[in-house]
């Protein structure tokens, strides 16, 4: 029985690969021990266990992305956090370790290395990684989502999805997604999502633009991120056109949301680009304007494709989004062009390949 660690943790975009990659090891092989490892600040602390998985905490080590005084901490906090990390290996006689980035992964990654243990690294993002950079340099596979991802040495195999986003078909599903979020059977239905933890400038667009978009027939689905929950924003109905606005905190199975919608407006982390193309879903999106320019990295072959939009974040407001709705549900046929022309973009068993790649490696250790 092969023991496998997976590292990731943080957001949506580190810890939904990690889970669709264990659910698929599971099913390679039947009985394989898995364990995650994460810390208290992220999302793990609560998809994790939801899953049904085992997880084990270690210290946060946050890098600093300018010279700042808490940079020089930094080594001390790292050794402390790598030497949980190998007790955590041990404890679990880990035979491979796989990682998806994000604060945790680098002192798992460390910790493998000092120890003996085969790594094995996905990258999400079109511009990898700090943690993924460093561990590219001595892991036994390197996977990515994007083919052109600058890794030495890197596999393109995609973004592991779970099995309900690889096979959702959103026609079949349609009537009770929509049903379930409270949405009109029919009409179109716009579905709002600024990650796991929403997005203020998406939020606030929306918020201004739901009535003008209500009026004109197009549903909302608007996943506010849940700390956002309860702020001045609640459910309303047009009763002219049957429209319908819904905001909810989060949403767990995103399938379901995926399902309900004709057009999404979203941030462009890889989780969400690699989604909505496997799923065929049309999206106008919106990259966080900080960090090293992933997002934009990230949309922009799906754009190329004619399956995307993107808009600037300084450039979002209510207006524009009520244009760029119209622009799109407005031509006969867009909607449908570029869901064909998302499908065949990424490969869709992205998490069988990588679970294979894993137990390969922790076989051979």
């Amino acid at each position: 029985m092969t023991s496998v660690v997976l590292a990731g943790g943080g957001t949506a975009g580190h810890t939904s690969p990690m889970l669709a990659t264990a659910e698929r090891l599971a099913e390679l092989e039947p009985g394989v021990s898995i364990l995650c490892v994460g810390t208290a600040k992220g999302l793990e602390g609560r998809v994790v266990p939801q899953a049904g998985l085992p997880l084990r905490l270690i210290p946060p080590v946050p890098l600093p992305r300018r010279p700042t005084p808490e940079l020089l901490s930094v080594p001390v906090r790292l050794r402390g956090a790598v030497r949980a990390a190998r007790d955590v290996l041990e404890e679990a006689g880990a035979d491979v370790v796989a990682g998806f980035g994000g604060y945790v992964s680098l002192p798992v990654y460390l910790a493998a290395r000092r120890i003996g243990v085969p790594v094995v690294i996905h990258e999400q993002n079109a511009r990898p990684g700090l943690a993924n950079r460093v561990a590219a340099r001595f892991a036994k596979v390197v996977a990515v989502s994007f083919p052109d991802t600058p890794l030495p040495g890197a596999r393109f195999v995609g973004l592991p999805v779970r099995r309900a986003v690889a096979d959702l078909d959103r026609a079949a599903a349609r009537g009770q997604a929509r049903e379930l979020f409270g949405l009109p059977a029919d009409g179109r239905v716009l579905l709002v999502s600024g990650g796991s933890q929403g997005a203020r400038s998406l939020n606030e667009a929306t918020a201004e633009a739901r009535e003008q978009l209500l009026s004109r027939g197009v549903s909302v689905l608007h996943v506010v991120g849940p700390n956002n929950v309860g702020d001045g924003i609640a459910p309303l109905d047009d009763q002219a056109s049957g429209a319908a606005y819904r905001p909810v905190g989060y949403v767990d199975a995103m399938e379901q949301a995926y399902a309900a919608a004709d057009l999404m407006l979203a941030r462009s982390g890889a989780g969400t680009v690699m989604e909505t193309a496997t799923v065929g879903l049309p999206a106008i999106f919106v990259p966080l304007p900080h960090g090293n320019g992933e997002q934009a990295l990230n949309a922009a072959f799906l754009v190329e494709a004619g399956a995307g939009v993107l808009v600037r974040d300084a450039d979002l407001d209510a207006q524009l989004l009520v244009d760029q709705v119209d622009a799109l549900l407005g031509q006969p046929g867009r909607l449908e062009r570029m869901e064909k022309a998302a499908r065949g973009l990424v490969p869709a068993q992205a998490a069988v390949s990588l679970a294979r790649l894993v137990l390969e490696a922790g076989a051979g250790s």
